[in-house]
This record gives C-alpha cells, structure tokens and sequence, in this order.
C-alpha cells in the first residue's frame, strides 16, 4: 500500500512477460484501498437498487396487479432472462481484446439503469385501459403492461452484457482472497438499505399510492440508487493494463470456442450445467408471493413485510457467505445454499399462516444471496485469465437460456395445475442441482493450489 493510489504498471519489452505480470500484481495492491472503495459503493447502491427490481415481490406483484395474469408475470420474467442470453457473449466479444473496459461498463450499466426508470415512467404516463391495435388482428393490448414488457426485455439484454463487464472489472483489481468479504459488505450493506426501503415501500409507497403510483415511486428510488452506484465506481475506480489480452475475435467465431472451452476443465463444464439446472429452479421464483396473496391475502403491508425478510436474510446472510467462501471457496457456499433453498421451498408449500411464510422468504432471501454470489466467484476461478471474459460470458448465456423458458412455462403452469405443481417441478430442479455439484464439480481453487 505504499505507492501512490495512481501508480500503473511499469512499462516492460514485449518479451519480458515475468516483469509485465510482477508490475500488474503490484498495481493491483497499490490501488487496493481506492478500487475496493470503489466497488464496494458502485455494489452497495446497485445492489439495492437492483434488489428492488429483481425481488420476487415488487415487479411480479405490479405485473399482476395491472395484468391479472400468472401467464403475463411469467411472460414478463421470461423476456427479461431473453435479454440476457445472447447479450454476454456480444458483451465479451467487444471487451476480451481491450487492455481497459470501464467505457464498455459505463454504456451497458446505464442503459441499464434507464430500462428501470421506463418501468416507472411507464406506470405514471401510460393508460392501463386496454386499446384495440387493428395491424395485429383487432388484439386488445395494454399500454403500460405492453411497455413495462418491452424495459424489462431492455432491462434483460443490459443487465447481461453489464455482468461480464463488471465481473471482469473486480477480478481485474480485487486480489481472489478479498473478493469474499468484498461482496459481504457491499451486499450486506445494500441489502440493509434495500430491506428497509422494501418495507417502507410497500407499507408508504404502495398502500398509499404514493405520487399516483407507488410502484412507479418503488422503480425511481431503485433507478437512483443504481445511478449513484455507478457514478461513484467511475470517480473511484483505477483500472490497470492486463499482460496479456486475446486478440479480437468475431462473434460467430468466439461461438464455435464454446465446447472446447467447457472440454478443457470437466468440472467448469458440469459446473455450467449445475447453474443451468439450478436457474430452471427459478420457474417459480415470481409465484411465491402471488402464491402468498392468494392463500392470505396481499396488501401493501404484507408485502413489505414479506420484502423486509427476503432482503433482510439476504443481508444478514452475506456476511456469512462471504467470509465462509474467501476461507473454504465457494463450492461449499453453493451447496448450502441449494439445500436452503429446498427447504424453505418445501416450508412455504406446506405452512400457511404469515409466520412461517416469513421464514420461509428468509430462507429464499439467504438461499438466493449465496447462490449469487458462490456462482458469480467461482467463475472467477476456473481456467486462465484471457479466457475469463468468455467463461463469465457462457455461464451467464446458459443460465439466461434456461431462466428465459422457466417464468413463462411456470406461468402457464400454474394457471391451468397451480402453484403446488411449479414449486414441484422447482424442487425436482434443485434437487438434480445438488446432486451435480456434489459428485462432479470440484472447487476450483483447491484444484488451482493442486496444480501448482
């Protein structure tokens, strides 16, 4: 830490890679302090506002509202996992030849933050009334459902190239050993913010409709926050020259890497099939609190409450995620959090009073905040560096692919067998899951350790 906070790599011939990795290393450590700062508010503030977006309670609960349709919450959680299936492969292909990528995270997190400021400016400007379109049939289509489909589809394709992009950022100056307790704090930090926004939202916002529209008010506290996060990784952020790049690939090219790039390392590629499996789980992820209305009844205080503690565990958990992983790795992380996942799946499915259905959104809160953040950091781990933005890019493509079709056949699903079949088939996902990560994948850094 005793060099100047604007130090970079020493410059070193193209032959001397030893000397180009030794100055990189030592650029990382010296910027430490100002970079971790600098995640850790660009994390917070995204966080929160991103939380309140992504929540299984706030966004399908609206969708629902304005639809009164199971098919149009999924439809909507569907176009918004379809924007992020081709959208990190173009994102890695555009970054992975680049020495510095902070302009690339610039456009793609704020054309992100934009998607969730249409939301809310859709629900104050836009009628919900249904017109008639006579080019498509005489259809009856809903402005402000329509449009709210069509950001969420922009939210979708955003938020996917963004994730390759900042992922790459905080393994580029974020040393393995701190990235834990990094996400910790940030997320734990931003999750208290979220929580209790969540509750005040629901209880102030919603129930009073507050400026018209409590759900738009909702949506422009997230876009803020989000905002506030990314201005504050741009002032901070130092971001060092790598050693080495790949050269710049076609799209179509870097497609055809894709099953040598799972063959190299069997672990990386059951790993992916893990996360797919795992994300087909999320078929019921937008039910659970329509599920909720419909067993108790849903106002705005119970869906404060219920926000409160699905963002509160979520909070509370990080920090024991984060540190369990810089100190074990994160495969353990997974597994523990795929088995709280089972659980308070199986709770909710057979507990109906509002105690336990607080307990159960704790544990899906908890169960969701360690899957993230295990299978954000893994990725992080496995294979060489120049193929790192490639890997982030895969993983997150096959997880989209499977997150696309899940909320829309779990929409129809459960308009014509119920929720008890989806939280079924989700269970049947997980367990499958568990069962891959436990017999086929290997923590990436002990095999790291072990080939050294």
């Amino acid at each position: 830490m005793d060099a100047k906070p604007d130090a970079s790599p020493a410059p070193a011939g193209d032959d001397d890679l030893p000397a180009r990795e030794a100055a990189y290393e030592n650029f990382i450590w010296s910027n430490l302090r100002r970079n971790y700062l600098g995640n850790y508010l660009h994390g917070m503030l995204g966080m929160t506002g991103f939380r309140l977006v992504n929540a299984p309670t706030f966004l399908p609960a609206y969708l629902f509202a304005i639809s009164g349709s199971n098919a149009i919450v999924g439809l909507g959680l569907a176009l918004q996992q379809v924007g992020g299936v081709i959208s990190p492969i173009f994102g890695a292909t555009k970054i992975e030849h680049r020495k510095r990528v902070m302009p690339a995270a610039m456009w793609m997190g704020g054309l992100a933050r934009m998607a969730i400021l249409g939301i809310a400016l859709a629900g104050w400007f836009l009628p919900n009334e249904p017109v008639s379109l006579s080019f498509l049939g005489e259809w009856l289509v809903r402005p402000r459902v329509a449009a709210i489909l069509g950001f969420m589809l922009m939210f979708g394709i955003f938020m996917g190239a963004q994730r390759v992009v900042f992922s790459l950022l905080m393994a580029k100056v974020i040393p393995i050993s701190r990235r834990g307790r990094l996400q910790a704090w940030r997320n734990a930090t931003g999750g208290l913010i979220a929580a209790v926004l969540a509750y005040f939202a629901g209880r102030y916002f919603i129930d009073a409709n507050l400026f018209g529209n409590g759900y738009s008010t909702t949506f422009v506290f997230a876009f803020v926050l989000t905002s506030l996060g990314l201005w504050a990784l741009q002032l901070l952020l130092k971001e060092p020259e790598p050693p080495t790049t790949r050269a710049q690939s076609r799209f179509r090219d870097r497609l055809r890497d894709f099953p040598a790039l799972l063959r190299q390392d069997r672990s990386y590629g059951f790993f992916v099939l893990m996360q797919m499996l795992a994300t087909s789980a999320r078929i019921a992820t937008p039910f659970y609190i329509i599920f909720v209305g419909s067993i108790i009844g849903l106002d705005g205080k119970t869906l404060g409450l219920l926000s409160l503690a699905f963002l509160g565990a979520d909070t509370v958990s990080n920090l024991v995620w984060g540190y369990l992983g810089d100190k074990t790795g994160f495969r353990l992380v997974l597994l523990l959090s795929l088995v709280t996942w089972i659980g308070a799946t199986v709770l909710l499915m057979s507990v109906h009073d509002i105690a336990a259905m607080f307990v159960a959104f704790c544990g899906l809160g908890a169960a969701q905040s360690g899957y993230m953040m295990a299978a954000q950091t893994m990725i992080l781990e496995f294979g060489d560096r120049d193929e790192l933005p490639m890997r982030i890019a895969v993983s997150a493509t096959a997880e989209s692919i499977t997150a696309t079709a899940g909320p829309l056949i779990g929409g129809v699903v459960a308009e014509l067998a119920g929720y008890h079949v989806v939280f079924g088939v989700s269970l049947g996902f997980l367990a499958i899951a568990l069962l891959l990560l436990i017999v086929a994948v290997k923590e990436p850094r002990t095999a790291r350790l072990q080939a050294f």
